[in-house]
Parts: structure tokens; C-alpha cells; sequence
């Protein structure tokens, strides 16, 4: 696989550094997870009620080892540096200034391995007016301005799902980030330090709309840019079953093509007028109120137009095309049976990744990864008892 030879030392807890890890894994890196012991600190989804099934289905843990120490304590932080020592790659989603509380920072992994490539990833950054503050997706796209372009005028921003801050900006970004930095390393010898905001990965992913906004001077506002609403040729239109329809008809010649079998070839010349656009919307909105979304799909898909249907996440997972590609992947869990999960999303040709094993149980592969490192297994024994050899 891509990655295979990368040994990645975990220590994020939340969405964002183990859907980066995740990824990571997937392409064949060794990722070891850093969870703290059984019946020792906090467990927020035992907190919040998730059940063993949920956690069976949650794809964050998959293809990853795990490893439980207590990085309290000085022996068990030892064993977490003897794997630093053979690592490329350790990432943390601690807020900023835990990961130096505890004495498993950056600098402290420089000392011991100045090749790793150490990346944090937090929701504002490890400096700025906003560092200290604590926040949740909401908040990321929240201050990058991304939530205050959605939804429609005159009401409430439409809240996303957590794909754009924890996933998006911050997983993705980091994935990206570590393996730039690894490329780097075959060019300079050493590693380096990543400090990767959730909020500044939100920040980039709208910058086409920052480029409109310094370009014409008219921030994008719910409803009205011409790519969150603003358009007659790209929205959505509810269908006779009260279903929605997307179209995306922005180039001329997908638009004329649309006009055409609606039956409003008036408006075929008139897309970006924005004195028709009244009467473009009452059109569309009357027009495909007329079938279903699956018929007016049937009827469109085929004829070179922009359109899909709205799908609810059900309805996606069971595309024919969702499946064709791969993007449902099935294993078995030895206590659950078979179990899905998303599949990977990049196809390689020569090396591509895939879906193994489930995420493990907290510390599953302490004792075996520590007999990989040289800890024998007196000292493991030892370890565990809380004694010193």
C-alpha cells in the first residue's frame, strides 16, 4: 500500500486527528493508538451513552493498533518515547499547551527523534487571540465564515454536519499536511513541527468566496451568491413526492440543454440575468413540482444535464454507483458479525488502500507492540502492574 513502512504514534482522542490517522491507515500506515488504560481518566463516549455496537460501526479506530499508557506516568511516558524513537509521524488534538503539560510536546519529540514529523491539531490554533478558546465544529465554521453563507435570507444559518471543521479542515487538512511533510524529509533529513487549525483549514476551503469578496467588494450572503442559492441554473427544487432535485446547470450550453426539454427556451439566453431571475425560480419551482425526483432523474440523467437527486444519507449508501465504487466497504467484527463502513475514497491502480480489521479495543496490542520495541515481557508484566522492574 502507499503508506506501508510509515509508523504513526497517535495521541488525538476526537473526530479530527483519527479520521486524519484514519486515512493515514487506511493507505497502509502503521498507526498506533495512544488510549489511556481501562478504568483511568475520561471516556467521553462512555459519558455521552454510546453503545459497544456504535463503536463497533465507528470508522475512526479501523486499521489501527492500540496501545494503553498513562502518559502521567513517568514510566509509561518512556514507553510512549521508545516508540517515538522508530516513528515518522505522532499526532496530537490536545488544546494547546496539554501536550507540553504532560511532556510528550513537539520539543521533547524533537529530542528524541529529530525526524518525526509531529502535526497538532486544534480548533484555533496554538497561537492568536483564539488559541485558549475551547470549541466544537460549529464554532470553527462559525468564525471562518463559512456558516454565515448558508441557508436562505431571512433565516437562521443552516447548521452542517460536522464535515467541514473536524473532517474537512481539520482530518483532511492534516492527512494532506503530514504526507507534504513527509516528502519534505526525503529532501532535508529532518522532520517538523505542523500546527493545523481546524478553523484555518475551513478558512481555505472557502476561498473562492474570499477571492469574489476582495475582488467586487459583496461578501457572500445566505441565498444570494451564485454558488449557495443565488441562481436559478444551481439550486435545488422540490418534486411532486416532496422530494428535492439538484441542478447544476452553470455553463451555458448544460442550461440551454435544460431549457430546452422544460420547454422555456426564452430563458435559454437569460441565465445570469438577474431581471428574469423571479420568473426563471417561479418556472423551475412550478415545472418540477409536475413528477417525482426519481422520474424527473430518469428523464434528465441521460441528456448531457447537470442534475441528481437529493439523496437522504439511507438512499446514498444504497446507490447502485455508491456501491460500483467501492464506498461501502464490509468486515466482520468478532463480536458484532459483519459490519459496514464508508469505503476508501482515493482508487490507486498500482497500490490502493482498503478497509482490514475494525477499530480495536483500548490497549488490544499493548503487549504486542511493546515486544516489537524490546520491552520483554517481565517488563510488561511490570508495566501493567504499576511496578518498577
Amino acid at each position: 500500500m502507499p503508506l506501508q513502512g510509515i509508523r504513526v504514534v497517535d495521541l488525538s482522542r476526537y473526530a479530527p486527528g483519527p479520521y486524519c490517522t484514519m486515512l493515514l491507515a487506511d493507505l497502509g500506515a502503521d498507526v498506533i493508538m495512544i488510549e489511556e488504560p481501562p478504568g483511568r481518566g475520561r471516556r467521553v463516549d462512555t459519558e455521552m451513552g454510546v453503545s459497544d455496537r456504535t463503536k463497533a460501526f465507528l470508522p475512526m479506530g479501523r486499521n489501527k493498533r492500540s496501545v494503553a499508557l498513562d502518559l502521567k506516568d513517568e514510566r509509561m511516558r518512556e514507553v510512549f518515547f521508545r516508540l517515538v524513537d522508530g516513528a515518522d509521524v505522532v499526532t496530537e488534538g490536545f488544546r494547546p499547551g496539554v501536550a507540553k503539560r504532560l511532556g510528550v510536546d513537539y520539543e521533547a519529540v524533537q529530542r528524541r527523534n529529530p525526524r518525526a514529523i509531529y502535526c497538532s491539531i486544534s480548533g484555533y490554533g496554538q497561537d492568536g487571540p483564539h488559541a485558549d478558546l475551547v470549541g466544537h465544529d460549529l464554532n470553527y465554521v462559525s468564525l471562518a465564515g463559512t456558516l454565515g453563507m448558508i441557508g436562505w435570507p431571512g433565516q437562521p444559518p443552516a447548521i452542517p454536519m460536522n464535515v467541514l471543521g473536524d473532517f474537512a479542515g481539520g482530518g483532511l487538512f492534516a492527512a494532506f499536511a503530514i504526507l507534504a511533510a513527509v516528502v519534505a524529509r526525503q529532501r532535508t533529513g529532518k522532520g517538523q513541527y505542523i500546527d493545523m487549525s481546524m478553523t484555518d483549514g475551513v478558512m481555505s476551503l472557502a476561498c473562492l468566496a474570499a477571492s469574489d469578496y476582495w475582488s467586487t467588494g459583496n461578501p457572500p450572503r445566505p441565498g444570494s451568491y451564485y454558488l449557495n442559492g443565488g441562481l436559478p441554473c444551481y439550486n435545488v427544487y422540490e418534486t411532486a413526492d416532496e422530494k428535492w432535485l439538484s441542478i447544476a446547470c452553470m455553463e451555458p450550453w448544460f442550461w440551454k440543454k435544460l431549457c430546452v426539454v422544460l420547454g422555456c427556451e426564452q430563458y435559454a439566453d437569460e441565465q445570469f440575468n438577474e431581471d428574469r431571475f423571479e420568473e426563471m425560480f417561479a418556472f423551475l419551482r412550478r415545472e418540477l413540482k409536475k413528477k417525482t425526483r426519481d422520474e424527473w432523474f430518469a428523464e434528465l440523467k441521460d441528456q448531457d444535464i447537470c442534475v441528481t437527486p437529493v439523496y437522504g444519507l439511507e438512499e446514498a449508501l444504497a446507490d447502485p454507483h455508491t456501491r460500483a465504487r467501492g464506498m461501502v466497504a464490509e468486515l466482520e467484527h468478532p463480536e458484532h458479525g459483519t459490519i459496514q463502513q464508508i469505503g476508501v475514497a482515493p482508487k490507486f491502480s498500482d497500490t490502493p488502500g482498503s478497509v482490514r480489521t475494525p477499530a480495536p479495543r483500548p490497549g488490544e496490542h499493548t503487549e504486542e507492540v511493546l515486544l516489537e520495541i524490546g520491552f520483554s515481557p517481565e517488563e510488561i508484566a511490570s508495566l501493567a502492574a504499576g511496578k518498577k522492574a
